[in-house]
C-alpha cells in the first residue's frame, strides 16, 4: 500500500475485507517496516503505586475511591521490593502507574523517582499515564511542560500510553468524564516528546464506539506523530468486562486481529505495532504477529 489512507478509505477497507485478506496486508507491511525475523519483547514489571482514584471510570475493575479500606499506597520498602524481585528475574524496566489520587502531590512523584534511580538506576521507568500527569499539573496550579521536566529532572526515562481509551470526548465523557479529555491527553504527549521523552501510544476499543470512532483516535496518533516523531510504539486492546460498571458486550479475537491490522495500515509513521497477548491470551498474541504486530509486549512480571 503506498497512498496514506485517509480515515474514509480506513473505514471502507475495513468494512469491505475479511480478517485474513486486511491481516495479510498488514503483515506484508510490517515486513516491509521490519524485514529481520525478530519479534521484540521486554522483561518488565507492571507496578501500581497508588489504587486510590477520583475518575471512577465505568471500565476500571482496579479503583477504590478516596476514603475505601480497599484503596492503598505502596511505601517507598514495599516499591523498593517489588523491583528488586523484578531485577532478579532478568527485568530491565518498570511500568509505574495509578489511579488519580488527590493526596499526593508532586513532591511524592519526584522523590519515589529519585529513590528508585538511587538504589536501581540501570532500571528503566516508563510511568505516568497523561491522565495522571494531567491531573497533577491541575492540582498543582503548574503547567503540564512543568510537571513532566520536574518528573524527568527526578529520574523518568518514558511514559506510558495508558488512559487513552478512545480519543473522542463524547465516548470519554460517557465511560471515563473524570479523566482528562482529548485534546488533553494529546498536548501531554506533545510536550513529553518536546521535552525529549519517547512515550507510547494505546487504544482500548470495544466499550461502546463506533469504527469511525476508533479511526478518529488513530487519526490524531498519526497527525501528533507527524509533528513530533514521539510515539515508539502503539498497542491496541479490547475492554475487558469483568467486574466492572460498564454494559458493553466483549470484542471476539476476530475484532481484535482485524483492528489490529487496520492499525498498522494507518499508523504508517508508528515503527512498532505490539500485540497484546495479555488481554487476548497467548494464542492470539501469536496470530497477533501475522496480523501487523511486530512487539510481544511485556512478560508481565
Amino acid at each position: 500500500m503506498n497512498a496514506r489512507l485517509s480515515p474514509d478509505a480506513a473505514a471502507a477497507l475495513y468494512a469491505k475485507s475479511d480478517v485474513f485478506t486486511l491481516g495479510k496486508m498488514a503483515h506484508e507491511m510490517r515486513l516491509a517496516l521490519h524485514p529481520e525475523p525478530v519479534v521484540t519483547y521486554i522483561v518488565d514489571r507492571n507496578i501500581n503505586y497508588t489504587n486510590i482514584c477520583v475518575s471512577a471510570c465505568k471500565f476500571c475493575a482496579f479503583f477504590a475511591p478516596p476514603g475505601s479500606e480497599k484503596g492503598y499506597v505502596l511505601t517507598p520498602r514495599e516499591l523498593a521490593a517489588k523491583v528488586t524481585e523484578t531485577v532478579a528475574l532478568g527485568g530491565s524496566q518498570i511500568l509505574l502507574q495509578g489511579g488519580l489520587n488527590p493526596d499526593l502531590a508532586l513532591p511524592f512523584y519526584t522523590g519515589l523517582l529519585s529513590f528508585l534511580k538511587a538504589l536501581f538506576p540501570d532500571v528503566a521507568v516508563h510511568g505516568f499515564s497523561p491522565p495522571e500527569i494531567a491531573y497533577l499539573a491541575e492540582k498543582s496550579n503548574r503547567s503540564i511542560n512543568r510537571i513532566i521536566a520536574e518528573l524527568k529532572a527526578a529520574g523518568l526515562d518514558s511514559i506510558p500510553g495508558g488512559g487513552a481509551e478512545i480519543l473522542v470526548d463524547a465516548v470519554r465523557q460517557a465511560v471515563s468524564p473524570g479523566k482528562c479529555d482529548a485534546a488533553t491527553w494529546l498536548e501531554v504527549m506533545r510536550q513529553a516528546h518536546g521535552l525529549g521523552l519517547r512515550t507510547t501510544a494505546t487504544m482500548m476499543f470495544g466499550q461502546g464506539e463506533t469504527l469511525i470512532d476508533r479511526i478518529e483516535h488513530l487519526d490524531k496518533l498519526r497527525a501528533l506523530q507527524d509533528e513530533t516523531g514521539g510515539f515508539t510504539a502503539f498497542i491496541p486492546w479490547t475492554f475487558q468486562p469483568g467486574n466492572t460498571r460498564l454494559d458493553a458486550p466483549e470484542a471476539s479475537s476476530c475484532e481484535y486481529l482485524k483492528m489490529l491490522a487496520l492499525s498498522r495500515l494507518y499508523l504508517d509513521n508508528v515503527a512498532n505495532i505490539q500485540a497484546s497477548w495479555v488481554t487476548q491470551g497467548p494464542m492470539i498474541g501469536q496470530l497477533a504477529l501475522y496480523f501487523g504486530a511486530n512487539d510481544f509486549g511485556s512478560t508481565m512480571i
